[in-house]
Formats: C-alpha cells, sequence, structure tokens
C-alpha cells in the first residue's frame, strides 16, 4: 500500500491537482506562472511562498503538500483519543449537556485552564487539549450557577477555554471541531461584553482560516481584530497595548502570507513602535507580545517574503528571549533555518532544524516548515545521516528520497 508520505512534493501536487485542474488553472489560481507549476511538479525546487500560494489555490495545508500529513490527517491513537474527547467537550457544553454538575470553588476554578494554556505554550498540543476538556465543563458549569454580577466573568473564563480548544484542534488539523470552537468563544466573548477578548477570538479565527488556506478571510478578520482594539495616543495600559501589538502583528503575518510585502512591513512597523512603548514581553488571556516577540515575528515574515539575509540580520541582533514561549522560541528557530537554507547555508540550517527537531519532536510534526527546510537544505548538503534522523522525527521519508 502507498502511503501519502511515499510520494514526492511534486507528485503530491498533481494528486492534489487531480485530473479537474490543468497545470494552467493552477497557475492561474494560484498567481504564479505556469512555468513554475511545471517546475513544482517535476520536484525541480520551489520557495516556501511558491508552496503556500499552491496549496491555497488546492484549498490544502502546505503541510499536506509536503507530505507531513495525509490529505484526511492520519492521527496517532492518543490523538485521536484526545481529539474526541475535546470534541464531546465542545458540542456537549455548547449545548448545555451535563452543565448541571456542582462547579469546582473559584478558588479552584482556573487551574486546569492555566495547566492547559502553559502546555499549549510549551508545544505539548496532546497535554493542551486533554487539559482543556475538562476546563471546558469547569467553566460551563461555573457559568451556569453564576449570580447575575458573576456573568460577565464566567463568560469570558468559557470564551478563554472554547478558544484554546479552537487553537489545539486547529493544530491536528480537525478543522470542522476549530471553527466550533472558535465560534462558542465569539460568542461568549460577546455575552461577556469583552471588547479585547472578542478581538482575541477573532485573530484565533483568523489564525484557523490561515490554516485552511482561506486568505481573504484571514486578511478581513485580522484586520478587525487589531482596528477594534487600537489604542489611544498615550495609553500606557501594557495588557491593552500588548493585545493590540499581538494581532497587528499576526496581520502583518497574513499580509506576508497573501505576499502583500509593503502592508506586512507597514504592519509590522506598528508592532514595533508598540512593543518600543512597553519595553517588555507580557502575557495576556494565554497570548505574549513585547520587544522580543515582534522581532521573532519579523524573522519570519522576512524570510517568507524573500529577505533571508534581513531575517538572519534580526536573529543576530534579537538579544535576550527568554521571554519568548518554547513554541514562539522554536517557531524562530524555524526561520532561523529557513534563512539559512535560503542563503546556501545547508548544513548549518540542518543542524538549527536537527536541534528543534529533537528537542520538541512532538511539536516540530504540527509544523510545515520542518519539511520545507529540509528538502531545500539537503540539495546543497552531502550529509544524509542528517536527513535520515530528521526523516525519523518527522515521519517524512520523502526528505532522503
Amino acid at each position: 500500500m502507498t502511503h501519502w508520505t511515499d510520494y514526492t512534493t511534486g507528485e503530491r501536487i498533481k494528486l492534489l491537482r487531480g485530473p479537474d485542474m490543468t497545470q494552467e488553472q493552477l497557475a492561474d489560481a494560484s498567481g504564479l506562472s505556469v512555468a513554475t507549476i511545471r517546475k513544482a511538479e517535476r520536484d525541480l525546487g520551489g520557495s516556501l511562498q511558491t508552496l503556500l500560494r499552491i496549496s491555497a489555490a488546492l484549498n490544502t495545508d502546505v503541510s499536506v503538500v509536503l507530505g507531513q500529513q495525509a490529505p484526511r490527517r492520519a492521527m496517532r491513537g492518543t490523538d485521536r483519543a484526545m481529539v474526541r474527547e475535546l470534541s464531546r467537550a465542545v458540542h456537549d457544553t455548547a449545548a448545555g449537556v451535563g452543565v448541571d454538575a456542582q462547579p469546582p470553588p473559584p478558588a479552584e476554578l482556573g487551574a486546569g485552564l492555566t495547566a492547559a494554556w502553559e502546555a499549549y505554550r510549551v508545544g505539548d498540543f496532546v497535554g493542551a487539549g486533554v487539559r482543556v476538556a475538562p476546563a471546558l465543563r469547569e467553566a460551563a458549569t461555573a457559568l451556569r450557577a453564576a449570580t447575575t454580577d458573576q456573568r460577565d466573568a464566567a463568560a469570558g473564563f468559557l470564551a478563554d477555554a472554547y478558544r484554546l480548544a479552537a487553537y489545539v484542534a486547529n493544530q491536528f488539523g480537525a478543522r470542522d471541531l476549530a471553527y466550533a470552537g472558535i465560534g462558542h468563544a465569539q460568542h461568549q466573548a460577546h455575552q461577556a461584553g469583552d471588547t479585547v477578548r472578542s478581538a482575541m477570538v477573532a485573530s484565533g479565527r483568523s489564525w484557523i482560516y490561515l490554516r485552511d488556506a482561506r486568505l481573504d478571510q484571514a486578511e478581513r478578520t485580522a484586520r478587525f481584530s487589531y482596528e477594534a482594539i487600537e489604542p489611544r495616543y498615550g495609553n500606557r495600559d501594557l495588557e491593552l497595548l500588548a493585545t493590540y501589538g499581538w494581532h497587528v502583528t499576526f496581520a502583518a503575518v497574513v499580509a506576508a502570507r497573501r505576499g502583500d510585502v509593503a502592508d506586512a512591513d507597514d504592519l509590522l512597523a506598528q508592532g514595533h513602535a508598540v512593543a518600543a512603548r512597553m519595553g517588555r514581553d507580557v502575557t495576556v488571556n494565554g497570548t505574549a507580545f513585547g520587544p522580543a516577540t515582534v522581532t521573532a515575528q519579523a524573522i519570519g515574515i522576512t524570510v517568507s517574503t524573500g529577505r533571508p539575509g534581513k531575517a538572519l540580520s534580526l536573529f543576530s541582533s534579537i538579544g535576550d528571549t527568554s521571554s519568548l514561549t518554547p513554541s514562539a522560541r522554536n517557531r524562530m528557530l524555524l526561520d532561523v533555518a529557513l534563512a539559512q537554507a535560503e542563503t546556501r547555508q545547508s548544513d548549518t540550517a540542518l543542524d538549527t532544524l536537527l536541534d528543534v527537531c529533537s528537542a520538541a519532536p512532538g511539536w516540530a510534526r504540527h509544523q510545515a516548515l520542518p519539511g520545507v527546510i529540509a528538502q531545500k537544505a539537503s540539495v546543497g548538503s552531502a550529509t544524509t545521516a542528517k536527513l535520515r534522523k530528521l526523516s525519523g522525527i518527522l515521519g517524512t521519508s520523502t526528505i532522503i528520497s
């Protein structure tokens, strides 16, 4: 039996294109030349931006094109069990099933959700899902038992739990569950009358759109998320500044994914300005932002828009990264490895990639970039041992084919 990972990237593009779409039609849908499509389908190379455009035109995730996910993701047993329980928690609580239990004492209510966010930030997505499912049920029972003056806070807490559930589902390619979770989060944030939470939910929805290759919707939703909470000049509220800064910077990521470099740079400049006003990184409702965060995002944006030299220069100037979450730091290092591969530092790129994947193998398997970097770096490297080790970690045999 031939597995999805046994095909080359070019073969996967052909299979996803199918008999009903010609190379010319794919070129038109992706905004690329026919020659570029032919080159990609013959496995003659292609930038990350090219693969992202092809993925969007094929209505799939770039990790599917790279073979890290099957078109219908085949998950491990523990992953499936977690997603199944998470789905039950999301749908049951939204339907009011099982929410008439006694809620935990107020002092204990947030412990489970806090632990879930901590697991998510370090890249333990299974652990985050396992923890957020019971936290959802606790939050729903707390909202049902809340007095009138407690309802806004309880609804906000439930919105945070639904948002995290949507994030976990999105990491596992469970897009329907992700949309359901973020929809329930939006409703609860509205019920709480919390503008900042509503903006965070909108940003989360934009990320789901981005992973679902719905780039136009991602752009519109990202723009709404930061425009809704833009602080007035002179505002020094760190929580508001951090939330706004994160959202405007994420909008820059979306603009870069769409190929709008000028808009990405303009939004990124706004993010840098906000971070400078803050002076340090802070975390608000599970989301961190500040000088180190915006610089880490800038590295990814500049390399994805074809400026790897600038990305490496930014990395050399970033300084202390202790405020970054493990996931954010790992993601930054993946962007650095891609920049190294783009500048023909193949062995250095493989070393950086191997360090990240070895330190966080579970996290790396849910990212699209490792496959892109490994394939690109393998062209200029004579080292097969590193590639074999990477293939074992990522479960993608075509890296060394």
